[in-house]
């Protein structure tokens, strides 16, 4: 059977799945808002709609006779997704009642804490109290300095600022409120401990662990939350983590109901703590999980593709792959810069030539400004394969230390980055 697939997004990490779905003889369409998604010029056919005009979106899945829809990397796109197979009668692995334990952070942390699983302690904040400060530190006097404000409906770290004492409380809890198209916004108590990026997928129930990563981050001033700078395949500390993660991801589904699909988590691990949850998502990490094939050999855009026509497949993917025993150590560097426009990008294409580097993304053109919230993510970035954790330290290093872009008048765009100390004591 020849079947015709949707794939919601068209940016350029949707290019490998397009180019897999066309391998396998599927008609393939792509749709989003991106009128120039580089996934466009590989699939058969291309939409321009908004992802979030889902009845537009399900309406033109009957007009193409689509059997399958598919997507990733993004909660919107997943939530999105989810409507639309709903309303054009196509199999998903999520119905839209379950979304909001995979979308609404509150939802998620009421969850965590009614199965009593670790999270960190929080409340939630009425908008229209944001200019009574009183009001707000009476709701926030049971949880612990430092506090994280955040919206509950936004991705992409949009609206989330770090709150150090109570005297910044409300300012912070203001900012977020710019962000949200609710009513409440969400604090919550602030984990210092090493953070970690976990991928997995869920089959007839069980979860099955793909993958997880050092997720690392750089504070480049000091009124800034810290930023995303490199995520390490696999852990160095996989072995404290992976038994707790899994059995953690395990219960919670067991209450949500999934029974297919993918399932991401970021946590927190502290020596004699344990592990503490920050997020988890019915997706793939953006811009990460290139580092599966890199470092196991184990593809995603095979594995999604298998989740909707060919499910048999994926207990022989799964046979064999070992988290424990990696082929490679790899990972992806990331480069985030100021709001200025760029003059001089050299150095960053000088670091694209490294012998360690399998891919590099530079998102912006020489002349363009950088802007805060778009389809360029990130100055650059940099997917690094080497033979030890050593030597992709070294690498590193060296990336961290050289990488350079400058405006018109000289200054640095690019923030600092920096290698955590992984230096640990049992508590």
């Amino acid at each position: 059977m020849n079947h015709r697939l949707l794939i919601l997004g068209t940016l350029g990490e949707f290019v490998q799945l397009v180019q897999k779905a066309k391998q396998r003889g599927y008609y393939t369409i792509v749709c989003d808002g991106y009128p120039d998604g580089e996934a466009r010029a590989y699939a058969d056919a291309s939409y321009v709609l908004p992802v979030t005009d889902t009845d537009a979106i399900a309406e033109l899945c009957k007009k193409e006779r689509v059997d399958g829809i598919i997507t990733s990397f993004s909660d919107l796109l997943m939530e999105c997704m989810v409507k639309i197979a709903a309303k054009a009668d196509l199999p998903c692995y999520l119905k839209p009642e379950q979304i909001p334990w995979y979308r609404d952070k509150s939802v998620c942390r009421q969850t965590l804490s009614k199965l009593g699983l670790p999270t960190p302690g929080y409340v939630k904040i009425p908008v229209s109290l944001s200019c009574e400060p009183d009001k707000i530190k009476q709701l926030v006097h049971s949880l612990s300095y430092p506090l994280i404000s955040k919206p509950m409906d936004k991705y992409g770290s949009r609206g989330i600022y770090i709150i150090h004492d109570e005297s910044e409380l409300a300012e912070q809890v203001i900012r977020t409120a710019e962000f949200t198209d609710l009513g409440e916004v969400l604090v919550e108590e602030y984990n210092d401990g090493f953070e970690f990026n976990m991928m997995t997928w869920v089959a007839d129930g069980e979860v099955n662990v793909i993958s997880i990563a050092d997720r690392e981050k750089t504070q480049p001033e000091a009124d800034m939350l810290p930023i995303s700078t490199r995520n390490v395949y696999p852990s160095r500390l996989l072995s404290y983590v992976y038994e707790p993660a899994r059995n953690l991801l395990q219960s919670y589904i067991a209450h949500t109901g999934q029974m297919d699909g993918p399932l991401s988590m970021q946590f927190f691990w502290k020596p004699g703590k344990g592990i503490q949850v920050c997020e988890i998502a019915a997706r793939f990490f953006g811009y990460e999980h290139e580092l599966t094939d890199m470092v196991y050999g184990f593809n995603i855009e095979e594995l999604l593709l298998a989740g909707v026509y060919q499910k048999e497949k994926i207990s022989e993917m799964f046979a064999g792959h070992d988290v424990f025993h990696p082929l490679h150590h790899g990972a992806v560097v990331y480069f985030h810069g100021k709001l200025r426009k760029i003059a001089d990008q050299t150095k960053a294409y000088e670091l694209a030539g490294n012998e360690a580097v399998v891919k590099p993304w530079i998102f912006y053109k020489t002349g363009e400004t950088v802007v805060e919230y778009g389809p360029n993510p990130y100055l650059a970035l940099y997917y690094m394969e080497t033979e030890s954790r050593e030597k992709l330290d070294e690498v590193t290093g060296y990336f961290f230390d050289k990488m350079s872009m400058t405006d018109p008048d000289g200054q640095e765009i690019a923030y600092r980055n920096q290698i955590p100390d992984y230096f640990i004591t049992e508590e």
